[in-house]
């Protein structure tokens, strides 16, 4: 649905083509020389699927119950697609930066620069309330889980605490949170995904068994619930999808950063996200009507096989939590390094002040946020910091259901849709100094020749800038929606 910036006129075998694109490559190596992305494919994939979906899964067929089921598929669908485009115009916009330098903070720097700290300091808070929300689910559910499989675990004080087991996780989280590059967790979230797939196994098994048939109430088709409780849940849904924090890590690490890749990453990410949401959504519901509750996986019969489950959901948001760190380091990093006067302070890992990476090839110097452009000792420094105090929140606090809700319904919003909007809109405009040289480039990588332009491409770049402009007005009408959901009802739909 997404028309790619670089396609050619068809053709099949076509010499110019193939010429172009021989061109089109060799000017894009010779820009991105100083960097080579590492990461496959399949890896970026794992990572961007795993940051997308995470124990919220279960809450679908609640949303569901809600919203009756076509009306849910139809949202869960169309969620996917504004996360998605959203996802697409990050990727166009790194197309205006130097290979592996792209983040929302060197966006925002050459366009909004006098809002890059608000942009950033968003990011942060919003992934770290995600983080300590994964250490809350750790310790909520870990006692249960022990008692599932010992009844008598309750004569051992310390193997039902909450403090004691998000104590024992931080263990194993913490080393990864300390690893600079998003493509060495692609272990884990293979990991991870596997218990989703547990997860998604459990919930399609008892609905095909008919197990819950007793306990199952009304179904809803075409009906909804009412507007207040779909206006509960449609932040459910829209959300679930927030990944786009991590995106510009994807692009900056991938090996091959073609718009037919990096467009292939978002589709089969998204798409797979989608599957699994609609998947579990309807065979959950269908499992127990109007009587499903927000976790459905809690609903089934004590058994080793929910049992399972609850330890599966405890991993998923253990190998989660990293996700979240790695993304609010760097947005950290950016706030710390913001001036009032608009002018950073950075200096390298030997404490000299460090390179600037250039836009483009001849457009002057703009600071650049990434993991790893810190020093070792900050970046130490900061990840230890975010570690130790979301340990510390997920030990005093039980519930931050209040706090996300507006967390979300600001920086998810944000970060989702208005910002790659925004920036997709003000960095493409004809007069941008970015974008004609970025014109430049490629059309002499196509042709050599500054008549021979096609004249498609102009149509293609009007329609995608009035796209991002609806997708950012989008995302305030939604921020606006959420706010006030929040403020008028009740969350619990969560």
């Amino acid at each position: 649905m997404m028309v790619s910036y670089s396609t050619v006129a068809s053709g099949s075998g076509n010499a110019s083509d193939s010429s172009r694109g021989r061109r089109r490559r060799s000017s894009r190596s010779q820009k991105d020389h100083n960097f080579s992305g590492q990461a496959s494919w399949t890896s970026c994939v794992i990572n961007l699927l795993n940051t997308i979906v995470g124990a919220g899964v279960l809450s679908t067929p609640l949303a569901l119950s809600h919203m009756g089921i076509l009306l849910g598929v139809a949202v869960i669908l169309w969620s996917g697609l504004a996360a998605a485009f959203g996802l697409y115009l990050q990727s166009r916009c790194s197309r205006y930066l130097e290979r592996g330098a792209s983040s929302f903070f060197a966006l925002s720097q050459i366009t909004y620069p006098n809002a890059a700290v608000i942009f950033d300091a968003a990011i942060a808070i919003k992934c770290f309330g995600v983080g300590v929300s994964y250490l809350i689910i750790i310790g909520d559910l870990m006692p249960g889980v022990i008692r599932g499989f010992n009844e008598a675990a309750d004569a051992v004080p310390f193997l039902v605490d909450r403090h004691f087991w998000v104590t024992a996780f931080m263990l194993i989280v913490i080393p990864l949170s300390f690893l600079r590059r998003l493509d060495s967790l692609k272990y884990t979230s293979v990991i991870a995904l596997i218990s989703i797939g547990y997860l998604v196994i459990l919930v399609v098994y008892h609905f095909v068994e008919g197990d819950t048939m007793a306990d199952r109430g009304d179904i809803r088709i075409i009906r909804w619930g009412g507007l207040v409780p779909t206006l509960q849940s449609f932040p459910v849904i829209v959300f679930a999808y927030t990944c786009h924090q991590n995106m510009f890590a994807i692009l900056n690490e991938i090996k091959d950063n073609a718009p037919r890749k990096t467009t292939g990453v978002i589709a089969a990410s998204i798409g797979s996200a989608a599957s699994i949401y609609i998947l579990v959504a309807v065979t959950g519901y269908l499992s127990f009507g109007n009587n499903v509750l927000g976790n459905i996986v809690g609903m089934y019969v004590p058994s080793i096989a929910s049992t399972i489950a609850k330890a599966a959901i405890v991993i998923l948001v253990m190998f989660s939590y990293p996700l979240q760190v790695h993304p609010c380091r760097a947005s950290v990093d950016a706030v710390l390094k913001w001036r009032p006067n608009g002018k950073l302070h950075r200096h390298s890992p030997n404490g000299s002040p460090a390179r600037t990476v250039p836009l483009l090839g001849g457009t002057p110097s703009q600071p650049v946020a990434r993991n790893d452009t810190i020093g070792e000792l900050r970046f130490a420094i900061i990840t230890t910091g975010i570690i130790v105090l979301s340990y510390t929140a997920a030990l005093t606090v039980s519930s931050l259901d209040k706090v996300l809700a507006y967390v979300g319904s600001t920086g998810s919003t944000s970060i989702s849709f208005i910002l790659p909007g925004l920036f997709y809109y003000k960095i493409s405009a004809p007069d941008s100094i970015h974008h004609q040289r970025l014109l430049k480039e490629d059309d002499e990588a196509e042709s050599g020749d500054e008549g021979d332009l096609d004249p498609r491409r102009s149509w293609r770049q009007t329609l995608l800038r009035k796209l991002s402009l609806a997708l950012a007005f989008y995302g305030i009408f939604v921020m606006i929606l959420c706010l006030g959901t929040n403020l008028f009802f009740s969350t619990s739909a969560h």
